[in-house]
């Protein structure tokens, strides 16, 4: 993870094609060690979870639609893990860059459909995903939930509801910052895997609203 790191600060300082093209060769290196090490993370999350697949981020930005032409690269290196849909639901994810490594996970685009479900079972009842957010590990970890939000209340919502916090949000992400120095600890693959466990009350509890109705009835 130390050339990781090292590539990225250098990139960050040259992110232009000439830099990127001359120092090809050692990207092409950090890329297939981040892999062996997404894929021991896969394995072992694989044992106490049912993952579809694993997506590995491209550096390359998507320019196409960007105000900023100017730097062709992203200064991280990310991964994803999806669940087996359509009964288990929630991605987790890994950043590593320097100053800013992080795990997280949750629900960052849910579709209308889903969105509705979600704030619908908020407004019902916030019993179990209290229950959920103030467990010690949760908070040591997570904090809260995240994620960004409407400005006062959903259309069809009360904005004086007692979990509009919950209710105004239009995504529910959890994330755990770490510092390089842990990242670069021997630790660290152990921590990762413990962080995405701690999130599995909250994508289990979340996957139930989402596969039934407001009924409790099976949507399957």
């Amino acid at each position: 993870m130390k050339k990781a790191f090292e590539f990225l600060n250098n990139l960050k300082e040259n992110n232009n094609r000439e830099w990127f093209a001359q120092h090809k060769a050692e990207y092409d290196s950090i890329v297939k060690e981040n892999k062996v090490f997404f894929n021991k993370i896969y394995t072992e999350l694989q044992e106490y979870d049912h993952l579809k697949g694993i997506h590995i981020f491209r550096i390359y930005r998507d320019l196409r639609f960007s105000k900023d032409q100017s730097t062709p690269y992203k200064t991280n290196f990310g991964v994803g893990y999806s669940r087996s849909k359509p009964m288990l639901r929630g991605g987790y994810y890994i950043q590593l860059e320097p100053n800013n490594s992080f795990v997280g996970g949750g629900f960052w685009g849910p579709d209308t459909k889903d969105l509705l479900r979600i704030r619908k079972e908020f407004e019902l009842n916030t019993t179990a995903i209290d229950k959920i957010i103030s467990n010690e590990t949760f908070i040591q970890y997570f904090g809260n939930i995240e994620g960004d939000a409407v400005k006062t209340a959903p259309r069809g919502f009360d904005k004086n509801h007692p979990a509009i916090d919950l209710i105004r949000k239009k995504q529910y992400v959890v994330m755990r910052k770490f510092t390089d120095k842990e990242v670069l600890s021997e630790s660290f693959q152990k921590e990762v895997v413990l962080t995405l466990l701690a999130m599995r009350p909250f994508f289990d509890y979340m996957s139930e609203v989402l596969t039934t109705d407001l009924n409790g009835e099976s949507l399957f």
